[in-house]
């Protein structure tokens, strides 16, 4: 299926096979450029992608992240229909909690920019959250959103069928395919050099995720990104759970929630994250995890499983530490890059990859 001999020139050349690049050229491809290779240096979807955890919730900091949300969120829907490839899409909504009423202000102002974006919500009190989610703790709550439409996915498979539609569109992926360095001419982009060869190209498109950074500065161009230790767990199975249950969003305990083949998967959001990999990322990660920290973790964690108290007696099967990078400013790297012309960037989604990959593809594009 892939092409074993790399071209010698492409219309396009993207650089990673994560989620942000094999959406820039799923979307390219639909706008007709078919002359389009994508360079991966281990396999589709790994690095970060695939550990995400899949959480499509369109309520964001601004109205162009919202967008980027709402346009994956529909995109992801169809896309099972169109490649074959299934991407996991439940539509089962989402719940955003407030613990206090600067915060509920707060999420009233952004859920009205939302709607008036087509993002349907409403105000629920603790009570609804409660028949929402039964397993939750409602008593600290003053109340909460509900976003009906918002879903989740299987990251995995949603880059796989990215992937596929890029391919079935005439695009070109090479995997295990290392880029280590950027052709340009007269400040011009105009290819990259590979472990497998040099390829020429009209335009280059730098979708690398946590390695930005290097690969910035392998082009002689900033982009200020940093992986840092991202965590959840997976609880042992638990009844009553179903798949229809909402995401909780729980910014007062800096943590999130959703049903997993029967378990909970509870995720954490440190104020202080730890940087990970700051003197380079190993040569060979792919699939690969961190090693957690729990003693760090534990008042996090603590914290945050009194919102399903549940979680203290079911036993955990499984403590994810894996990475994910983020920017200074908790915006996007996306656009031209300066001082080079017919170079982009996509890149440092502040662990909103899958989520924001739809939208920042067809933008990109």
């Amino acid at each position: 299926m892939t092409p074993k001999q790399l071209p010698s020139h492409a219309r396009v050349v993207v650089v990673g096979g994560g989620v942000i690049g094999c959406s820039t050229a799923y979307h390219l491809a639909k706008l007709g450029w078919t002359d389009i290779v994508v360079l991966e240096r281990q396999q589709v979807s790994s690095g970060t992608t695939w550990h995400a955890a899949g959480l499509i919730t369109t309520l964001r900091d601004t109205e162009a992240q919202t967008r980027l949300a709402k346009y994956s969120l529909q995109l992801y829907q169809d896309l099972e229909q169109e490649t074959g490839q299934a991407t996991g899409f439940i539509r089962c909504g989402s719940v955003q909690l407030a613990m206090d009423e600067a915060k509920r202000e707060e999420m009233r102002r952004g859920c009205a920019m939302a709607r008036s974006f087509g993002v349907e919500n409403r105000e629920v009190t603790p009570a609804e959250i409660k028949a929402l989610f039964p397993l939750a703790y409602v008593d600290d709550l003053v109340g909460g959103f509900y976003f009906p439409d918002d879903g989740r996915v299987n990251p995995a498979d949603v880059c796989q069928a990215l992937a596929k539609g890029a391919r079935q569109q005439g695009v070109s992926i090479f995997e295990h395919t290392r880029v280590t360095g950027l052709i340009t001419e007269n400040a011009t982009a105009v290819g990259v050099t590979t472990d497998q060869g040099d390829i020429r190209a009209e335009v280059v498109v730098l979708c690398p995720g946590m390695w930005g950074r290097e690969f910035g500065q392998m082009a002689g161009i900033d982009l200020p990104l940093q992986a840092a230790e991202h965590y959840y767990l997976i609880s042992e199975p638990i009844d009553g759970l179903h798949n229809q249950l909402p995401i909780l969003r729980d910014p007062g305990r800096a943590a999130y929630a959703r049903e997993e083949a029967g378990k909970i998967m509870l995720g954490f959001f440190e104020p202080v994250a730890a940087p990970w990999a700051v003197d380079g990322i190993p040569e060979n990660f792919c699939f690969d995890e961190i090693q957690p920290d729990w003693e760090r973790m534990e008042p996090y964690i603590e914290r945050a499983m009194q919102r399903l108290p549940i979680l203290m007696d079911s036993g955990i099967r499984q403590f994810f530490c894996g990475p994910e990078s983020f920017t200074p400013d908790h915006n996007y790297l996306m656009g031209k890059a300066p001082w080079i012309k017919k170079l982009f960037v996509a890149c440092g989604c502040n662990s909103l990859g899958i989520l924001s990959g739809g939208g920042a593809g067809h933008t990109m594009a």
